[in-house]
């Protein structure tokens, strides 16, 4: 070890870890708002001292004036911002699940903080990220979130212009592909409700003096509820599918 660093050796770490650590402040699981700022910190800082050695050799020299040295950085940033914020976006689909069950089943008025949303949100939104971040971390999916972090090097080299076009359309890609992929984790759900409230619609037809709704209520969310804790298995299996082949996008064939 040399007992000092030359000013290649600090602009060559300190681009390192703008990347990571703008993507460690997104990534789910590690970058939740809950986790406290020292820790991803720290995680950020650590990971980029073990990637420094592998990543050095394909450092730019060091700019010589301070502007191209600023705008280095910046877009060292702005790639981990990017990368991290698809990671997160994706992430909504189950926030968007638990929204549209919440609906159906009448319970949208039951909210709680989300920790990864930071905002209250209904409850089964906040179940469904709990439990994203769950399998995530007991399935190792996040071992494919730091095969992404490295490979994201070769995708994105330093010294390159940030693919901003490809980036907007890489983002609106992922976000509709999320709302699509909640709405079809809700599906049962929702067929039910659709078959349910037509059902109570006609009784309410034939029988107007019949209370429809202190009965119809209760119904609904028991039934609701019954129908998502049976497909709970399915949706935790899908949707770690999907984030699978998005993280495909980053990793090598």
């Amino acid at each position: 070890m040399e007992s000092y660093a030359t000013a290649q050796q600090v602009f060559a770490a300190g681009l390192v870890f703008a990347r990571l650590g703008a993507i460690v402040m997104l990534i789910p699981g590690i970058g939740e708002t809950f986790v406290p700022p020292r820790i991803r910190l720290s995680f950020a800082l650590a990971l980029a001292l073990m990637l420094y050695p592998l990543l050095s050799p394909t450092v730019p020299p060091l700019p010589a004036i301070t502007g191209a040295l600023a705008g280095e950085v910046i877009r060292e940033i702005l790639i981990g911002l990017l990368i991290g914020g698809i990671l997160r976006i994706f992430m909504m689909s189950l926030a968007t699940a638990g929204e549209l069950v919440s609906l159906s089943t009448t319970l949208s008025f039951a909210q709680t903080v989300n920790p990864a949303m930071g905002q209250p949100t209904p409850t089964l939104s906040t179940f469904l990220g709990l439990m994203g971040i769950v399998l995530i971390m007991t399935t190792d999916l996040h071992h494919l979130f730091l095969a992404a972090i490295v490979r994201s090097y070769s995708l994105f080299p330093f010294g390159q212009g940030v693919p901003v076009a490809d980036a907007g359309q890489l983002a609106v890609r992922t976000l509709s592909h999320s709302f699509a992929l909640g709405v079809q984790l809700a599906a049962p759900v929702i067929v039910f409700s659709i078959i349910f409230n037509v059902a109570v619609g006609l009784v309410a037809r034939v029988m107007p003096q019949f209370q429809v709704f202190f009965v119809a209520t209760p119904l609904m969310v028991l039934f609701g509820l019954s129908i998502f804790s049976l497909s709970l298995g399915v949706i935790g299996m899908v949707w770690l599918d999907r984030y699978r082949e998005l993280l495909g996008t980053f990793l090598p064939p």
